[in-house]
């Protein structure tokens, strides 16, 4: 498992760049790669705007790139509420978390008032049947 701090705006491409590495080698298409590095940098930016300092964590098995962004900030009070296309409490278009959520295959979500969020969320490789004609 990789951890890299996110207490920045440069973290934010640290974090992108670094998982779309991870995505690539892991053999992901560029579709993917792009999903995911989509995805890294709308949590991390989230972050920077609502979290005041958090982490990443970055975790590879064989068919699967787990990503654990982890915040110091005030939580969600309402995560459904969240999750809804168009909510945001900031200046942004408020497609972050509900975007995230569409590109990837899993994602998870724990907040605690005055405490911080968590949020994992995963991607698997296609199974090797998918790629070929039948």
């Amino acid at each position: 498992m990789i951890q890299l701090a996110i207490e920045s705006e440069e973290d934010i491409i640290v974090a992108a760049s670094f998982g779309r590495s991870l995505a690539r080698e892991m053999g992901f298409s560029v579709v993917d790669q792009t999903k995911i590095t989509v995805s890294i940098s709308e949590l991390t930016r989230n972050v920077i705007n609502y979290g005041i300092r958090g982490y990443i964590q970055f975790k590879k098995s064989e068919r699967c790139l787990e990503i654990r962004v982890q915040d110091e900030g005030p939580g969600i009070q309402n995560i459904k509420e969240a999750m809804q296309d168009g909510m945001t409490t900031g200046n942004g278009l408020g497609l972050g978390l509900s975007g995230t959520k569409r590109l990837m295959d899993e994602f998870h979500i724990e907040s605690k008032v005055g405490v911080g969020t968590c949020i994992i969320i995963r991607k698997w490789l296609p199974d090797q049947d998918d790629n070929q004609d039948g």
